[in-house]
């Protein structure tokens, strides 16, 4: 698993007008392959009187699979150049369609490459670029003495309380980038001199909006 990669927040939706012609840009996260798929396939369907749907897509965590389709544009002047800004931006597990519909001009190859750039572009940012980390969970078992030492050292660590279970004993579910695990492991156990149990949970991708972690 990658530690951490760019993707989108959310869907998102620009309309660009050229020299007269609409080009309207969809982009959008994936889980896989098909959910890609799908998503070209209902923006098919909806502007099925557009001139073209041109699209592109990456997926998997070194972007195994990358598809492009000019849908009747001239080769390389659609699908290829909206390819290409994804993989400029870094992303992974993006897809993106520019729907065009003809304004009656003319736009040559190079106006068409620079147009279905610019759809992408405006897609994208609609979305939003999110970088997405790989965060460990682990579960720290301590008596209630020291539940208020083992917050101050998360807090001032710059992890992550993600909840807290209050029975005989506290579990603290702490949260951390992969990479801090053995980080972490050390500082709780020296502070709480040996006395947490630290048992690593399972690992998941967030993304940190607004001071929080999201998934």
């Amino acid at each position: 698993m990658l530690k951490s990669y760019r993707t989108l927040l959310a869907p998102g939706v620009e309309t660009l007008i050229i020299k007269k012609s609409r080009f309207i840009g969809y982009a959008t996260p994936v889980q896989s392959e098909e959910e890609a798929l799908e998503f070209i396939a209902s923006l098919q369907k909806k502007h099925w009187d557009a001139t073209h749907n041109c699209y592109a897509y990456v997926f998997g965590p070194h972007d195994e699979v990358q598809k492009a389709s000019d849908d009747g544009e001239p080769s390389g002047t659609a699908g290829k150049p909206i390819l290409e800004v994804i993989k400029k931006e870094e992303l992974h597990n993006v897809a993106v369609v520019v729907t065009r519909y003809f304004g009656g001009i003319m736009l040559g190859a190079g106006g068409l490459i620079r147009a279905y750039s610019s759809g992408c572009v405006a897609a994208l940012h609609a979305a939003g670029i999110v970088t997405r980390i790989l965060f460990q969970e682990i579960a720290i078992d301590i008596d209630y003495t020291w539940y208020g030492k083992i917050e101050n050292e998360l807090h001032a660590g710059g992890w992550h309380i993600d909840r807290v279970d209050y029975l005989d004993r506290v579990t603290v579910y702490a949260l951390c980038p992969v990479d801090e695990t053995q980080s972490l492991h050390k500082q709780l156990i020296n502070a709480t001199n040996g006395q947490a149990l630290l048992t690593d949970i399972e690992q998941r991708y967030y993304f940190l909006q607004d001071g929080k972690l999201v998934r």
